[in-house]
């Protein structure tokens, strides 16, 4: 993208944590920002505190699992600052214990906001965006777990998994058109997603792990108090979006991790050589990447 000033920017999440990392940073770049948030509170602290600085941005109560709440926020946002050319779908809700304890609703949840918000967003706005025919962008804060599984983070993982799955189809999908993708994958983020159970909504509050409780909230703000401050992460994720850059994992203590993965799965993956109907699958165009081998 060649540059933020002056563009339209629609951030979910935006009320705090992440996304109001991302609102700020937008605002200091010359954006016109949409907040949606599901907590009121949130938003009127979020707006209060953009208003005193002299940098309005647009409030908007949003579930984000409602698809006609999403459209209805879209026409709001158009009306009155324009067509949105930067979407970040950044809200998202977690709550860990292993899955043999899991509830239907349990995972219910966590699939409706993380996946679910993510599919209702990019279903809002990308027509639109294609429509336009302007220079857009589309980012989506999934997590370091779209690509590390971890023991008891079970339902969390399966969603970031599948929002990274949704974004690289996206990225591939829109090659040849105006409107660019990008993933962000933090590690911890000093926010405040440990609060996420204050959101759950009541009819699928049954649940086969923690409860929200001022104890469970202290034990998981200890786990992220020390990681990085959302708006620095939203410098680097600005930053990638002015370079088209798809993958933003400003996180170097996952590097190690991350290659020790593809060496695990390149082990398991067959050879050419070990494989009579390999050159038959590649001669007759069998998806399956490149017939190309590394040295």
């Amino acid at each position: 993208m060649t540059g933020i000033s002056g563009k339209v920017a629609f951030v979910t999440g935006g009320g705090s944590g992440v996304g109001l990392g991302q609102a700020k940073a937008l605002v200091k770049a010359g954006a016109k920002v949409a907040i949606a948030d599901i907590m009121q509170d949130r938003l009127d602290e979020a707006a209060a505190d953009f208003e005193a600085a002299g940098t309005p941005v647009m409030p908007i109560k949003l579930d984000l699992t409602d698809p006609h709440a999403f459209a209805q926020a879209a026409d709001r946002v158009v009306h009155e600052l324009g067509p949105v050319q930067l979407l970040f779908s950044t809200a998202g809700v977690s709550q860990f214990g292993p899955l043999q304890l899991a509830t239907m609703e349990d995972w219910r949840w966590q699939i409706d906001v993380n996946l679910y918000g993510l599919i209702n967003a990019v279903q809002t706005f990308l027509p639109r965006m294609l429509e336009g025919g302007d220079e857009c962008h589309i980012t989506a804060t999934a997590s370091m777990s779209a690509f590390i599984a971890l023991g008891g983070c079970g339902i969390y993982t399966a969603t970031k998994m599948a929002q990274r799955g949704l974004m690289e189809c996206l990225d591939q999908d829109l090659a040849d058109t105006k409107v660019n993708c990008s993933l962000l994958c933090p590690g911890a983020v000093n926010s405040n997603i440990h609060q996420s159970m204050r959101a759950r909504p009541s009819h699928l509050a049954n649940t086969g792990f923690y409860t929200g409780t001022e104890q469970d909230e202290a034990r998981l703000k200890s786990v992220i108090e020390h990681g990085m401050d959302p708006e620095r992460l939203a410098g680097y994720t600005l930053e990638a979006i002015e370079k088209n850059q798809f993958y933003i994992l400003p996180y170097p203590e996952f590097r190690v991790p991350l290659v020790e993965l593809q060496e695990r799965v390149l082990d398991s993956l067959a050879r050419p050589e070990d494989d009579p109907e390999y050159e038959m699958r590649i001669s007759k165009g069998v998806p399956g990447g490149s017939s190309e081998q590394p040295a």
